[in-house]
């Protein structure tokens, strides 16, 4: 594949770069084709296009637009097994996943933006004032890897409910999805320059949005560093920044009769998307009384959770997006082992039998102890530790003992005492015996 046009102005046009990069299959760790990788020239063009039509754009009535959010979603319902494999594709998600949830989100986030816009006054009268919601005007999207097309068009289908218009640089490890996004929008009639794609990287094509005074809102969702300079770019303008950035999620287990359940349920959310999710559960804080009781569950857990070809049947995870996330993943976990965490199950190495793709060990550590680096950092793979604690109080504390606040979990039989331990803890969603079933409604963003 030579993916080496951009989206702007309502038609795919040549880059100015010369640039490129080629789209890795991490099941096979083989090149599929190459993307360009944008300029500054690049996004000019996306931002005029995108200014120009917000003058129009953003005067058009709400049933228009509606009319508009519609037409896409039936084209992505038509389209699914497009998005679906491209997902599976450029990043590795087994099938169940890919054709799932990685796929299915899009199509929740399309109808939420419906339904707000459908039932949202832009104009209200209160008190003696007259209150009018308006655009914000050009918005800039910068979306990560990991759930590629859940963070585009979470970020995308409210931008076109509001009036807004768009420059999207989606991540460029997995741009193939975006690029089908970009082909239902063609389909769908979109107003040109409503919405834009540039590919590239951070460094240039991410600052180039971020400083540029002509996008008045920037929309960031990845690494804490890439929301730094996002932030730092976009300063000079006093441009609107929205950033959600990245998670080590503490998951707490009460002592209670649900104790087996729980430990499994808690194990399988944090391998999922080869825990390449930023809200994944990987801190699990357990009893200190039933301390090897957890490390026996966990283990079989995690024995259990099949690696492997995300096209086969069985597969419960697939591999690591890229080898540079590989190296990250199994630095991590030598670093877990040197400092002193009991190895539980898996580490180092690839499983047997995966000699090509970026495939690595369930893994579960156990004795974990907050000071530790595998308890302090964002590893981003299906590695877990467990911590242990001695009163509610205690695990309050150890909970809430991290630069991270996104998410949360309690699983416990006692919902008064869930709601209780849930009030202190500093996270922006939190989940009682389940993870991460929040309705694509709910508000989604972290703390600290």
């Amino acid at each position: 594949m030579q993916k080496h046009d951009f989206y702007i102005n309502g038609k795919w046009v040549k880059s100015d770069s010369t640039d490129e990069l080629h789209i890795i299959n991490p099941a096979t760790e083989k090149s599929l084709g190459t993307i360009k990788l944008g300029n500054e020239k690049d996004v000019e063009k996306a931002v005029i296009a995108a200014r120009h039509s917000f003058n129009s754009y953003s005067q058009l009535p709400i049933k228009h637009r509606l009319d508009l959010l519609t037409t896409i979603r039936e084209i992505y319902k038509r389209r699914i097994d497009d998005v679906a494999d491209a997902i599976q594709t450029e990043m590795g998600a087994p099938t169940s996943l890919a054709r799932g949830a990685q796929a299915m989100v899009g199509l929740g986030h399309l109808k939420a933006a419906i339904r707000s816009l459908s039932n949202h006054e832009f104009e209200f009268k209160h008190g003696e004032f007259l209150i009018r919601h308006e655009p914000i005007g050009v918005c800039g999207l910068i979306t990560p890897w990991n759930w590629p097309v859940n963070q585009v068009v979470s970020k995308l289908a409210p931008c076109i409910a509001a009036g807004c218009t768009a420059v999207l640089k989606p991540s460029e490890i997995a741009p193939l999805s975006s690029m089908v996004i970009a082909e239902i929008l063609h389909e769908a009639n979109v107003p040109a320059g409503v919405f834009n794609l540039v590919n590239g990287l951070g460094p240039e094509v991410g600052e180039a949005m971020s400083s540029h005074p002509d996008i008045d809102m920037m929309s960031f969702t990845g690494s804490t560093r890439g929301g730094v300079a996002v932030a730092k770019a976009s300063a000079d303008s006093v441009k609107r920044v929205s950033q959600e950035l990245g998670g080590k999620s503490a998951n707490i287990i009460l002592d209670d009769n649900h104790f087996k359940k729980s430990v499994e349920t808690g194990v399988e959310f944090c391998m999922n998307n080869t825990g390449q999710s930023c809200n994944a559960p990987t801190r699990m804080l357990i009893p200190e009384n039933r301390k090897e009781e957890a490390f026996a569950i966990a283990i079989k857990k995690a024995e259990n959770t099949i690696v492997g070809d995300p096209k086969g049947d069985n597969t419960t995870i697939g591999p690591l997006v890229s080898d540079i996330q590989f190296d990250k993943v199994q630095t991590l976990i030598d670093t877990g082992i040197s400092e002193g965490a009991t190895l539980l199950v898996g580490g180092t190495g690839k499983p047997d039998g995966l000699n090509k793709g970026y495939y690595v060990k369930p893994t579960v550590f156990g004795d974990v102890t907050n000071d530790m680096t595998i308890a302090r950092e964002e590893i981003f793979g299906p590695v877990m530790a467990v911590l242990d604690f001695t009163d509610e109080t205690d695990v309050i504390a150890r909970a809430n003992d991290t630069e991270f606040g996104l998410s949360a979990g309690v699983f416990t039989n006692d919902l008064s005492r869930a709601h209780r331990v849930i009030a202190e803890l500093e996270a922006g969603s939190c989940f009682i015996n389940s993870y991460n079933d929040a309705p694509v409604e709910a508000p989604f963003g972290g703390a600290k």
